[in-house]
């Protein structure tokens, strides 16, 4: 009787099989657990979407990336799945194994299953790489070109026709097409930046001394963010700049009024950008202000934020980058002007906001 009772059913109990209070049997316990972690940590995969999210393409070469890292992340779970199968197999057995029958687990399940595997992975993205990084001549086919060059720490933004001359300068901030190829001509005048839109596709490095071009084609509407993707000073972080696709329509709208802006509709404030030397610097349409050191800011108003993504395009904000550049945006080029009068510095913040 006391046999009976220890063994339930008159036999022993495994200790791999022992039934806890809630009725689930202790070799069940890790798989459970497993799942409840994944379950838990699935909330995160929410951040994979948004305006930065290689994850959420809105391009044909991002579309591609996102494709290739779904399949090389489903390749590497069944090679987990796999040895951990194996683990969990060898572990509740309870037997014991051959010499040979072991040396056949290790080569089918350690060597040759998972070199199948990565060897299909990497013919799929050899395969899968003209996507990624077409090459077009833009000369040949007509392609719009904006030429993008990496300044510290803003980005400069041209648009050129044809024959590749400038037909109207911005800064941070781009606008292309949907459904029609965009060549980017990438350069930099000083040190090693990256030029990245996750959302359309892959990064391309900006090297002084050197043009890189870099095709890209969005695929729908909308507004997203690129950023430097390599480390280029103490405001690294905060050069990021504001990519806009637009319905071919609405952008050859944009592309014909950009053309004929000018900063001449309010005379004081243009008075004051110019009698305080601004003009040297930054050039507006169709005024005396023709300085090309800093950022064009014809249109100024249009763009969504000052300091390349650093302070939302506000006339208090604009105000605030006027009198202390270098504390928003540290080793920022441009020279305070905190010497000036407040009524001024308002003015001539009020001044570049209603710039279009």
């Amino acid at each position: 009787m006391d046999d009976d009772r220890l063994t339930g059913v008159g036999r022993p109990i495994r200790s791999g099989q022992d039934i806890g209070q809630d009725g689930i049997s202790g070799g069940h316990r890790p798989a459970i657990r497993v799942t409840a972690i994944i379950l838990l940590l699935s909330p995160l995969l929410a951040s994979c979407s948004g305006v930065q999210s290689a994850l959420d393409p809105a391009g044909r070469e991002a579309s591609a990336v996102a494709t290739l890292f779904f399949v090389m992340l489903i390749g590497g779970a069944v090679i987990w799945a796999g040895v951990v199968g194996l683990l969990f197999h060898a572990a509740r057995k309870r037997r014991t194994y051959s010499e040979k029958g072991a040396g056949q687990l290790i080569l089918w399940g350690g060597a040759v299953l998972p070199s199948v595997i990565l060897a299909a992975l990497l013919s799929y993205a050899v395969w899968l790489m003209p996507n990624v990084r077409p090459w077009f001549q833009a000369e040949d086919r007509g392609l719009r070109r904006v030429e993008v060059t990496g300044e510290q720490f803003w980005w400069r933004v041209r648009y050129l026709d044809d024959g590749g001359a400038v037909v109207f300068e911005t800064a941070n901030e781009v606008r292309v097409p949907t459904g029609k190829r965009v060549v980017f001509l990438l350069k930099s005048p000083d040190v090693i930046h990256s030029f990245w839109i996750p959302v359309l596709g892959g990064k391309m490095d900006m090297i002084p001394g050197r043009e890189n071009r870099l095709t890209l084609q969005a695929e729908k509407p909308g507004t997203y963010r690129g950023v430097c993707a390599e480390f280029c000073g103490a405001s690294h972080a905060l050069m990021a700049f504001t990519v806009h696709a637009m319905e071919p329509e609405a952008y050859e709208d944009w592309y014909k009024a950009r053309q004929a802006s000018t900063g001449t509709r309010d005379a004081q404030g243009l008075e004051l950008f110019l009698r305080h030397g601004c003009g040297a610097c930054h050039g507006i349409s169709g005024t005396e202000a023709r300085g090309t050191i800093g950022p064009d800011l014809t249109a100024f108003g249009e763009r969504g934020s000052v300091g390349a993504g650093t302070l939302a395009n506000e006339k208090n904000q604009i105000a605030r980058f006027l009198r202390d550049p270098d504390a928003v945006k540290p080793e920022a080029r441009m020279p305070h002007f905190s010497m000036l009068p407040e009524a001024e510095i308002d003015r001539i913040a009020a001044y570049l906001k209603g710039l279009r």
